[in-house]
């Protein structure tokens, strides 16, 4: 080769490398705050009034974005000579997480959905020199669309402003932004010519809109009345604007192609498909119309929406829409999902020439075989590189990253998705969210722009959540059995040796779930509908829980007074009766198929008159599993009582028949007082009466018999109108000792 050739491709590359190494995504740039330093200074300042009350006072912040030379943020704390600690951040979100990590390690507070540990020393904590936090990750992203439905669906300001504030403590910087949406879609679809029964015919219920938003159903739960689109704009508007001040690029919603019915009175010669049913939904409420991204028709409505959404919400140039979320598309051909793709990208780039498309990377894991390596990259590449960030969704049970090579050179988040629908149970995977992410730093060419946590629903295992944030924040893996041990002391201002030591048990038991693909449902008999072959495998072993059952019980007396720990003292004691329930169940089983009527009235009398209802008397005696709370939150919105029973319903249904059949059955199930007993206990009581009937007679078990039976149960929990307590009734300590000392010595037995 010609010297002066090779000198010339020697400096091609070395300025290749440079470029690379410099600006791995230089059209990410511009996605970054907006709000002013002294906005977001005033904003940590408000919050920790909200969070300490007089002791804010002893906490002086300065929001300086000049503290960062690149896009990464820090935060820097420091004693002053008066016992005060000064903390200056490059956003007000780097500020609060810096606090939060202070108060945590050096003061031994604790913040949580659950309740808060929030005992300062007096004077604070002295920093011997500069503590300085800061994250190697570009973005935190929070929230699944899923999220909105399951679990803020019915909040009000008050309770949104306490998430927000969560966020900022916790690292987050890139929230998902859902609220109000549908009324700007009802006013794109009035602009287009459709009638109001068209457009009450496309929305569904509150409670299930996170489908409608995805194209998966509509309809069912509706109509939405005029007032839940005034007040979801209402809230919209103040959590962007709390948002914002934090120093947060809030992620706003753009169109996937999903419409109404009604568009082909008014485009017949659109290119509209109709998809087939959606998990067990007939086409009354499934079976959505999708407009082709190609046809003209699709750049015009999704503008015409995006113009709204800037025009109302303003901006911060990333937008978040799924295509084909649980659908398969119409083709597998990769030049037609290339050609989708970046039809939807146009319908942003039309509005906002600066748009970042945030997708959702469940569909791959979803339908993995219609998403092949082909596939994906041709979906991938109809967007230019470094327009799109994929969420690698689910990444600490089946990371995409890996198999996709980082995605085809697409920007991706690995994502914490840990629970589905917000059910109720102990769970996690720590040692995989504890590596996870590393792995994805080192992974080869890697494309990794931040970390995630994309729960479907909220409100449950507070410690697997602040674990997630805090890596975010870390150089690399914590010792988990210490990091647990400490959570144990701040979470309860406790130093009890009780205490650490049942941490560590879960730690290594119910939060180390490790069996390959395993998603958590709560796959426990007591939420399922009964039936004589129920899935009872746990993926670890019930003796190191019943064993920190124990110990949690006898460090109470002393700590009843917080709240923290009353949470988790009626958590455990009612995943130790969730187990117990599994045994009883199997002896029922037994029982039946043995033909033996006595021992089956033994263990399902116990069940029926005493487990079910001691669970049901736990659960009502503290705030956090409170059902009358869900519902009353849910009537709280309503103008009228004809809106209020139609929140009611929407309510309940989706924790129990998800559908107006059971389509989705039991998915979003909680543990809670008021559900308990007027639910899973008249399905247990009726499971076992079933079963005595049919030895009584003869006759065989049959389960379509049952099913018929039981969603006679289900159905009249959905419209029974009861109101439900919304203050807990009872002495927790008093209940859980009862139940402690009455069965904990079964589960002793039942262990050997």
């Amino acid at each position: 080769m010609p010297l002066r050739k090779s000198c010339s491709l020697f400096l091609f590359l070395i300025l290749s490398f440079f470029l690379t190494a410099q600006c791995k995504f230089p059209t990410l740039d511009h996605i970054k705050p907006r709000t002013s330093d002294k906005v977001q200074t005033r904003a940590v300042s408000e919050l920790l009034k909200r969070l300490l009350g007089n002791r804010s006072a002893e906490f002086f912040v300065s929001v300086n974005r000049s503290l960062s030379n690149n896009s990464l943020e820090v935060c820097e704390l420091r004693s002053t000579k008066n016992n005060k600690v000064f903390a200056s951040g490059s956003t007000g979100v780097a500020v609060a997480t810096g606090i939060y990590n202070y108060l945590k390690y050096f003061c031994g507070c604790h913040v949580s959905w659950s309740g808060d540990q929030l005992d300062l020393p007096s004077p604070l904590p002295k920093l011997s020199g500069v503590l300085r936090i800061s994250s190697q990750h570009r973005f935190r992203y929070y929230q699944n669309v899923c999220t909105f439905s399951y679990s803020s669906v019915w909040w009000d300001w008050p309770r949104w402003e306490r998430e927000i504030d969560w966020m900022a403590l916790n690292g987050i910087n890139l929230p998902l932004a859902f609220t109000g949406q549908e009324a700007l879609w009802q006013e794109v679809y009035r602009a287009l010519g459709l009638n109001q029964s068209e457009i009450e015919e496309f929305f569904s219920g509150p409670a299930f809109l996170a489908w409608n938003r995805m194209g998966n159903m509509f309809k069912f739960g509706g109509p939405l009345p005029q007032s839940w689109h005034v007040n979801q704009l209402y809230l919209q508007f103040k959590i962007l604007e709390r948002m914002r001040s934090f120093g947060m690029v809030p992620v706003l919603p753009a169109f996937s192609g999903n419409v109404p019915k009604g568009i082909l009175r008014l485009y017949p010669d659109a290119n509209i498909t109709r998809l087939a049913p959606w998990s067990h939904f007939n086409c009354s409420f499934s079976c959505s119309y999708i407009l082709d991204p190609r046809d003209p028709l699709f750049l015009q409505i999704g503008s015409l929406f995006l113009s709204l959404v800037m025009k109302h919400f303003g901006t911060d140039h990333i937008y978040n829409t799924d295509t084909f979320n649980e659908m398969n598309p119409p083709s597998s051909d990769p030049a037609y999902l290339s050609a989708v793709s970046s039809s939807v990208f146009s319908s942003m780039t039309a509005v906002d020439p600066q748009a970042v498309w945030l997708m959702q990377g469940w569909l791959f894991i979803n339908n993995a075989t219609f998403w092949k390596p082909a596939q994906i990259r041709a979906l991938l590449h109809g967007v230019p590189l470094g327009r799109m960030i994929v969420l690698d969704l689910f990444a600490e049970t089946e990371p995409m990253f890996s198999s996709t090579e980082s995605f085809y050179g697409q920007p991706f988040i690995w994502c914490m998705l840990h629970n589905f629908g917000g059910n109720s149970g102990l769970f996690g995977t720590v040692d995989s969210i504890n590596s996870g992410p590393f792995k994805a730093i080192q992974f080869p060419n890697s494309t990794l722009v931040g970390l995630g946590i994309a729960p479907e629903g909220i409100g449950q295992n507070p410690v697997v959540y602040e674990l997630m944030s805090e890596l975010a924040w870390r150089k690399e893996p914590v010792n988990l059995s210490k990091w647990a041990t400490l959570y144990a002391m701040r979470r309860y201002g406790s130093t009890l040796e009780n205490l650490s030591a049942a941490w560590t048990l879960l730690f290594r038991s119910v939060y180390n779930c490790t069996i390959p693909h395993y998603k958590n449902h709560n796959h426990s008999p007591l939420v399922r509908r009964p039936s004589v072959h129920m899935n009872t495998s746990l993926w670890y072993d019930p003796a190191d829980l019943f064993k920190a059952w124990k110990l949690i019980v006898e460090a109470a007396p002393a700590l009843m007074s917080r709240e923290t720990f009353r949470y988790d003292l009626v958590d455990v004691t009612r995943q130790a009766l969730q187990v117990l329930t599994t045994s009883f169940y199997q002896d029922i089983v037994g029982a039946f198929q043995k033909q033996k009527i006595s021992e089956l009235l033994a263990a399902g009398g116990v069940l029926i008159y005493d487990l079910l209802p001691e669970l049901s008397r736990l659960l009502n005696s503290d705030r956090n599993f409170l059902l009358g709370t869900w519902l009353e939150q849910a009537r709280s919105q309503a103008l009228d009582e004809g809106e209020a029973q139609l929140y009611d319903i929407n309510a309940r249904n989706q924790l129990t028949l998800w559908g107006p059949s059971g389509e989705i059955l039991d998915y979003a199930s909680k543990e809670w007082g008021g559900l308990m007993e007027d639910y899973y206990a008249q399905r247990w009581g009726l499971f076992v009466h079933m079963l005595v009937e049919c030895l009584d007679s003869g006759r065989p078990f049959k389960q379509d018999t049952f099913n018929q039976a039981v969603f006679q149960v289900e159905k009249g929990f959905v419209y029974n109108s009861r109101r439900y307590p919304t203050k807990p009734q009872g002495d927790t300590y008093e209940i859980a000792l009862r139940i402690f000392l009455k069965y904990y010595p079964q589960a002793l037995e039942r262990l050997k």
